[in-house]
Order: structure tokens, then C-alpha cells, then sequence
């Protein structure tokens, strides 16, 4: 089955097949800033405006988990390959990794002077992108805890990061209408 969502402004967001409407998923306070299925399209993980983060059965329709912890709104959702991690950026300048089982945050990324518009996790789901309205994109050991490198050139906010499929570039998106394309061993920024 081929999906693709919908935000909506009252907190709720839907999701629409080839037939038509599919599922309505209601229960966030204010609107939904991300959204994103895991591998086994079996389990959605939505983010929002309200600062939380909701892990949502497909199938069943109904909200497993509710994930709190940022101070202000949730701006990009990303699940890992395997399905049992979540990361999440938000506008109180933090990236929190989450156990999607257990619930608990045992790790948070600190390190950005602005708000987090956008997170990526690896193929392999060892590293992590995110990208800011500090204009830079910092590239994270999720294993070990820490920022690896920081990437600068985007003149604006960088509105979205993403990993090549092999893993060794990053390609970014920023509101100074420019992509770029980032080796992620060297930091060379190699077009933009």
C-alpha cells in the first residue's frame, strides 16, 4: 500500500491511500510538524507543535506511546532502520534519541545555537544529521554521544537533511534556496 500524509492544524493528521481516506489519528494539542513510518511500515511516529512525540499502530489505529521531554515544540521525527530507536529535534535546540520499547530518552544532543528544523538517522542507524535555523548541519555518533562535525556555508535556516543511501554524503536544503552536497568523511562541501 502506498501512503501520504496530511498535517492538519487542530492537532490531527491523516493518512491517505489509493482509495481514499485510510485513518484519521487524533490527539495531539496543536498542530503536527513531522511525520514518518518506520521500515516495516507497521508503525508511525508523529511530532508536534505541543513538544511531544506520539508512536502510532498503523493497523490498530491507536496511539502506543506518548514521548515527553522538550521544553518547546517538535520539528522533525526520524525512526532508525531496525525500528527501536526515534530521534527528534525541536525549537529548544536539542536532538533526543528515544527507546521506541521502553519509552525512556537516554540520550539528548546538545550543541546548536537555534532551533533544530530537521533530523536524519543513518542507513546503518549509527550516526545522525540534523540541521538548523543556526545555519549549520551537524553530523552525531549516536553510539557515542557526541557532535563528530559541524558543516557551514548555508547563508539561511537549513530546512532539511539527508543521508545518501550508502551513508557517506549528506545533502541539505536551506532557505537560502540553495541544496548542498557534504561528504561526510572530509566536511567538503562537494556542489551546491
Amino acid at each position: 500500500l502506498a501512503y501520504a500524509a496530511c498535517r492538519l492544524t487542530n492537532g490531527n493528521f491523516s493518512w491517505f491511500n489509493a482509495s481514499g481516506l485510510s485513518q484519521t489519528y487524533e490527539g495531539h494539542t496543536t498542530y503536527v510538524s513531522s511525520v514518518v513510518f518506520s521500515a516495516d511500515g507497521r508503525m508511525d511516529l508523529s511530532g508536534s507543535e505541543d513538544g511531544t512525540l506520539k508512536l502510532w499502530d498503523l493497523l490498530q489505529g491507536k496511539c502506543l506511546r506518548i514521548f515527553t521531554g522538550h521544553a518547546r515544540a517538535v520539528t522533525s521525527v526520524a525512526i532508525s532502520p531496525d525500528g527501536r530507536r526515534a530521534l527528534s529535534g525541536s525549537s529548544d535546540q536539542t536532538l533526543k534519541l528515544w527507546d521506541l520499547a521502553g519509552g525512556t530518552c537516554p540520550r539528548i544532543f546538545e550543541g546548536h545555537a537555534d532551533s533544530v528544523r530537521s533530523v536524519a538517522i543513518s542507513p546503518d542507524g549509527r550516526w545522525a544529521l540534523s540541521g538548523s535555523s543556526d545555519w549549520k548541519l551537524k553530523l552525531w555518533d549516536l553510539v557515542g554521544g557526541y557532535c563528530v562535525r559541524t558543516f557551514e556555508g548555508h547563508k539561511k535556516y537549513v530546512e532539511s537533511v539527508v543521508f545518501s543511501l550508502e551513508g557517506c554524503y549528506a545533502l541539505s536544503g536551506s532557505y537560502d534556496q540553495t541544496l548542498k552536497l557534504w561528504d561526510l568523511v572530509s566536511g567538503a562541501c562537494l556542489r551546491t
